[in-house]
């Protein structure tokens, strides 16, 4: 049974009166559930789970209040639990606070204000050791995240300086001008991509701890913007971009990301080109509606096998051609998407690979 609209509690004692009586007591301030058998606590406690406080009396008839807690704090952790008794045996104090971990000892008859005082102090406890359990389990997750990328930046890191390391010993012991040439060039590859690396590392960082500032943004002079960035350079590939814009509603959103964004999937669309492959073309389109906002960058480059797509966003299994270009610029996406409340989805069919990002217009 339970009365109240507070916080709940639940109390138990084998004696009818003293149910009746404390929730008499308490039932303007807090809900609260009774019972008089040990065995059923289990049971409302699994059916309860928001029960904060437990009271139960020392002398029960199927086992001891210090037994039953001793019971809880396995099963039940979470809720506070205070002990009430009539009776002030000592050895049976030390056991409640050595075996059921009890948070309080109330004893009858309770004085209303030491009865209400015990259960506000349990509530306090109750929201403090639930807010670190929350605490302690995301800094858990931030650890184990922290592990993963500590352990993919120092193999991508290895790699292009392993080949910068192998390609000056190889320089150091010839004599061909030609193969040195090419050598340099093998490091220079390297070193570039190690540059990369790195600055992809840096936007991690900045999208972790940057914050969001939404405002109004115009969307042809951000697309004019990504002409300006790699129309030049793709005219001079022999690679033909276009961009379109369908747009309805005023486009408001964080004008940083977004182009963080376009960037991102831009430079992937550009550097994945396939240069055997006539009539290289890359597309971008932004679509710009009163709820959302759609990006979508397709390309006939060299293009993701179906295998490949459900590993593309995770960068401890990233196919192994596109990880390093790939890997660290799509997960920075990926992070600031759950921030924007956004989305990303991959896909490539009859050789052209498209990226389609959805975000909230906060129009």
């Amino acid at each position: 049974m339970s009365t109240g609209n507070g916080i709940k509690i639940l109390y138990i004692d084998d004696e009818i009166n003293n149910l009746i009586s404390l929730k008499a007591l308490l039932r303007l301030d807090y809900k609260v559930l009774t019972t008089t058998d040990t065995e059923e606590v289990d049971q409302l406690l699994t059916a309860n789970p928001d029960i904060r406080v437990v009271l139960c009396d020392q002398r029960m008839p199927q086992k001891t209040g210090v037994q039953l807690f001793a019971e809880l704090r396995e099963k039940h952790p979470l809720p506070i639990r205070i002990l009430v008794t009539a009776y002030t045996d000592v050895e049976d104090i030390i056991a409640a606070i050595n075996q059921g971990h009890i948070f309080r000892y109330v004893r009858k008859p309770w004085a209303h204000a030491d009865l209400v005082s015990a259960i506000e102090e349990a509530d306090k406890f109750y929201t403090a050791t639930s807010q670190l359990a929350t605490r302690n389990q995301e800094l858990q997750l931030a650890y184990n995240e922290l592990d993963k990328f500590a352990y993919n930046v120092s193999h991508h890191i290895r790699s292009p300086i392993t080949g910068i390391l192998t390609a000056l010993n190889y320089a150091l012991e010839s004599d061909s001008i030609e193969e040195i040439k090419d050598l340099v060039s093998m490091v220079d590859t390297s070193v570039k991509k190690l540059d990369g690396l790195i600055l992809n590392m840096y936007d991690y960082y900045n999208l972790q701890q940057g914050e969001l500032t939404i405002s109004f943004i115009d969307p042809k002079q951000l697309l004019q913007e990504m002409e300006d960035k790699y129309g030049g350079a793709a005219r001079a590939e022999g690679i033909e971009f276009t961009s379109s814009l369908d747009h309805t509603e005023p486009l408001r959103s964080d004008a940083p990301s977004l182009k963080f964004i376009l960037t991102n999937l831009l430079s992937n669309a550009f550097k994945f080109r396939d240069p055997q492959k006539p009539g290289s073309w890359v597309k971008l389109e932004l679509h710009v509606e009163k709820a959302k906002i759609g990006i979508r960058v397709s390309d006939n480059g060299k293009g993701i096998t179906a295998d490949q797509l459900p590993a593309l966003f995770d960068i401890n299994a990233a196919p192994a051609d596109h990880k390093d270009a790939h890997g660290y610029g799509l997960l920075n996406i990926k992070h600031l998407l759950v921030k924007l409340g956004g989305s990303i989805q991959a896909s490539c069919e009859q050789g052209i690979t498209t990226f389609s990002v959805t975000i909230p217009n906060k129009f």
